[in-house]
């Protein structure tokens, strides 16, 4: 897309561990469109919090990155650390999964926040603090013009995830990536964390890479949807694709697992089989084999690649190799690709009945 406001292609991260090579991405692309939202939904170690700290430069020494990202036109993998701190912030801005970490405990948060608009911005420490000010009432923390003398451990969880989305807002970024925004916070206050950040995407204007386990999350803010097994996507599609017409069975595993309104009480949760495999090493065949309902031979002799539903394969190494720029064209073009050999015919059965429903076998038992 030339138009898009980020674009990954062929991503590929590797971890150097005393196990072995760590191959935790393993040939990604994507693009985010302006003012698109983009969820990426997966098991934890699918890969999806590497895709992110490796957009915005934050990996460890011992990851090697190779591929492209580019934000704005500009190529930014492999960048000095001095040309991505002009980047973060005010163009890319990232809001972490546990705002505690992103807090430092012995400054207040106006500070904080007042220290986010001085470092891109030509404004006094008055200014910068009253916009930090306007950020805190944005994001709906009352009595905000005393609140920005507070220390984070003063707020309580969901306030200091608002806190973090006030500095990633700050200074008006055209990507937002959110990584895991509201684990851990019930539901009310998931609510209200997730209002501050559709305020935060209609303030900025920005487009959102929203990345967490939550499905729910997924069908009520997102416009796409990526899902990641083993380190690579298995199926991207629009909202109403992927929740209507999943065509992985890793897709149909996860739907499956939601609970139901119109469920009877009784009835259990759908679980997928097995666990993922390990990342350690190359792989051979499909990730997903040893837990597939519908597996073949074929599944465990050649990996599939992504294919757009009831078509014929794209020409994308699952590895990430290939020529640059033709995944990502590709995908885009399709719409609604999926990495299974039988996608045509996954798709075309009922949503999350790929999986057994295990109620008959806990008789008995209080659910």
């Amino acid at each position: 897309m030339t138009d898009a406001t980020m674009t990954v292609d062929h991503l590929v991260v590797d971890f150097s561990t005393g196990d072995g090579t760590v191959r935790a991405v393993r040939g990604i692309s994507f693009s985010l469109a302006p003012q698109e939202v983009l969820g990426i939904v997966g098991e934890s170690g699918s890969g999806k919090s590497v895709t992110a700290l490796a957009t915005m430069g934050l990996l460890a020494k011992n990851a090697t990155v190779t591929g492209s990202i580019t934000y704005a036109g500009r190529e930014i993998l492999g960048l000095k650390e001095k040309q991505l701190a002009k980047i973060r912030g005010i163009g890319i801005a990232m809001i972490f999964q546990d705002p505690m970490t992103s807090l430092n405990p012995v400054y207040t948060v106006g500070w904080q926040i007042a220290e986010a608009v001085q470092a891109h911005q030509d404004v006094d420490k008055n200014e910068a603090m009253a916009k930090a000010v306007a950020l805190l009432q944005l994001v709906g923390i009352p009595n905000a013009e005393r609140r920005v003398q507070d220390y984070p451990h003063e707020f309580s969880g969901g306030m200091r995830q608002r806190v973090v989305i006030a500095i990633a807002m700050a200074n008006n970024p055209a990507v937002i990536l959110a990584d895991e925004p509201t684990t851990a916070l019930d539901v009310t206050v998931q609510a209200q964390v997730l209002d501050s950040l559709k305020t935060a995407l209609a303030e900025t204007k920005a487009s959102l890479l929203l990345i967490t386990h939550d499905l729910g999350v997924i069908a009520g803010l997102a416009d796409r949807v990526l899902v990641m097994y083993a380190g690579r996507p298995v199926e991207i599609g629009t909202v109403d694709q992927i929740f209507y017409r999943p065509a992985m069975p890793y897709t149909h595993g996860l739907l499956g697992s939601l609970p139901r309104l119109d469920s009877q009480g009784a009835e259990r949760l759908r679980q997928i089989p097995g666990a993922p495999p390990s990342m350690v090493g190359e792989m051979k065949g499909c990730p997903f084999a040893p837990r597939c309902p519908m597996r073949a031979d074929i599944c465990d002799e050649q990996e599939p690649n992504l294919a757009p539903v009831d078509s014929q394969p794209l020409d994308s190494p699952a590895d990430g190799s290939g020529s640059a720029g033709s995944a990502l064209d590709e995908i885009d073009d399709a719409g609604h690709v999926a990495a299974c050999h039988f996608a045509g015919d996954v798709a075309r059965l009922p949503v999350a009945s790929m999986f057994p429903d295990t109620s008959a076998d806990h008789e008995g038992v209080a659910p």
